[in-house]
């Protein structure tokens, strides 16, 4: 027994258990706490990264919905091809018409280049009203311009009547003392 008793008071025997002891308790602590301390770091790690991805949910729906949407523009815009491809034999008669148009239309104006021109009373007052300005003189002396417009209207309108007069009484061919149709047209023509 002695010599047990003095191997339990042996400092360097009492330091190692010791030593010992300590390692086995920092052991049982680190056990003890290290999954704590891993669900403190994944809890760490979700709450840092789980905004990001609900933000990137978000995006990818959107962007599933602008997918859905571009997918049926797509289709419509098969759908109205199709339906152009379909129309072929409407378009074709559609160009066929105009071609018709287009070609009676050279045809009225090729005889109408050929039928002699005539001239009538209408186009002394298409020739008068190319002459017209519409430069307004100033409002309150407006009746002395219409009263000088109309008489200059008036005159030419008695110069037309004497000249057709003076052309129906003249044989064709012979012109007049005034010099004629076409002096009465250089009249209209030079008025201002």
């Amino acid at each position: 027994m002695n010599r047990n008793m003095s191997s339990v008071n042996d400092p360097e025997l009492h330091a190692k258990v010791k030593k010992t002891t300590e390692k086995i308790s920092e052991n049982m602590h680190i056990v003890a706490n290290e999954p704590s301390l891993a669900f403190y770091r994944i809890q760490e790690h979700v709450r840092k990264v789980i905004p990001l991805i609900v933000d990137r949910r978000a995006e990818v729906v959107q962007l599933q919905q602008d997918l859905q949407g571009k997918c049926y523009d797509m289709e419509y815009a098969i759908s109205a091809v199709k339906d152009i491809e379909a129309a072929d034999t409407s378009l074709k008669n559609v160009q066929e018409l105009l071609k018709n148009a287009i070609f009676l239309k050279q045809q009225l104006k090729y005889v109408e280049s050929r039928r002699p021109k005539r001239d009538t009373n209408s186009s002394v007052y298409k020739r008068l009203s190319a002459h017209i300005t519409l430069d307004l003189p100033d409002l309150t002396d407006l009746s002395g311009v219409v009263r000088e417009t109309t008489n200059r209207v008036e005159h030419m309108m008695s110069q037309a009547r004497n000249s057709n007069s003076n052309i129906n009484n003249n044989p064709p061919g012979t012109s007049n003392a005034t010099g004629g149709p076409a002096e009465l047209q250089r009249s209209y023509t030079t008025l201002h």
